[in-house]
């Protein structure tokens, strides 16, 4: 069995997000991390390797963003991924999520996976829907939110969340999977694996090396815009009560409950 997971390089969360106004896009100057929904997504890739059921061959990191993205496939393969790929070009920039998802699709075609993993969601966009773009342009059944996965002679039995609580659902490899954030718990790499990374095998691609349709991808080959930009609405003060006479603090918070209907 082959996996490849789908890692992403995003601003550090402790980097306040701001938006080019003259590009309409993330401004992605400050500090960036590997996105931290995919560390679980690379976890559970290790956990069936590790687990014995089936033979995984191999692990491979796949990305797609410029050149410092090769950090976050570095973060990759620290925590378990066998080799990487980097898909940069210039043509791709301003790409949008119908954009990214067919040029990473391409470049999964050519690695034919039997198994494609990658976070719920990227901590920057936040679409929630890559896994499934991809899952369409490589005509495999794709899921949601999974928070469990067990490999049985050739399928997938999942565990996913819904609004309404789990669903079990048996999937037919090869397939592309997006996990939650509560399938587990990424691991620390070790300090050989950081200074390791780094020697690990690195492919680098253009959009040509992939055969990647360049009217497909970038700005022009995008089917979204962004028209506008608003920052948020500023944030209420709130209100503090002081304990200086617990009766009336308790008449006080239960009046406040009571004017914005939230007692039963």
């Amino acid at each position: 069995m082959k996996i490849c997971v789908l890692v992403k390089e995003v601003p550090d969360a402790a980097v306040e997000k701001r938006i080019d106004e003259g590009s309409m896009r993330l401004d992605r100057s400050g500090e960036k991390n590997l996105n931290p929904f995919d560390t679980h997504a690379i976890e559970a890739a290790m956990q069936v390797k590790e687990g014995g059921v089936v033979d995984v061959e191999e692990v491979v990191a796949v990305t797609m963003g410029p050149d410092t993205a090769v950090r976050a496939l570095h973060k990759a393969v620290s925590l378990g991924a066998d080799r990487s790929i980097h898909l940069t070009d210039d043509a791709l920039t301003g790409s949008d999520c119908c954009a990214t998802g067919y040029a990473l699709a391409r470049v999964l075609e050519a690695e034919s996976p039997d198994l494609v993993l990658c976070g719920q969601q990227s901590d920057d966009g936040e679409c929630y829907t890559m896994g499934a773009i991809i899952a369409d342009h490589l005509k495999m059944p794709s899921l949601t939110q999974v928070i469990k996965i067990d490999v049985e002679d050739g399928k997938l039995r999942c565990e996913r969340q819904a609004e309404y609580g789990y669903d079990t659902v048996e999937v037919d490899l090869p397939a592309v999977i997006s996990v939650g954030d509560a399938i587990n718990e990424p691991r620390y790499p070790s300090l050989k694996a950081i200074m390791g990374a780094k020697k690990k095998p690195l492919d680098t691609k253009s959009i040509g090396d992939a055969s990647i349709e360049a009217d497909r991808v970038g700005t022009g080959g995008s089917r979204t815009s962004v028209l506008g930009i608003n920052p948020p609405p500023p944030k209420a003060a709130g209100e503090i009560i002081e304990d200086e006479d617990t009766n009336e603090t308790v008449e006080k918070i239960v009046s406040w409950l009571d004017e914005r209907k939230l007692l039963a």
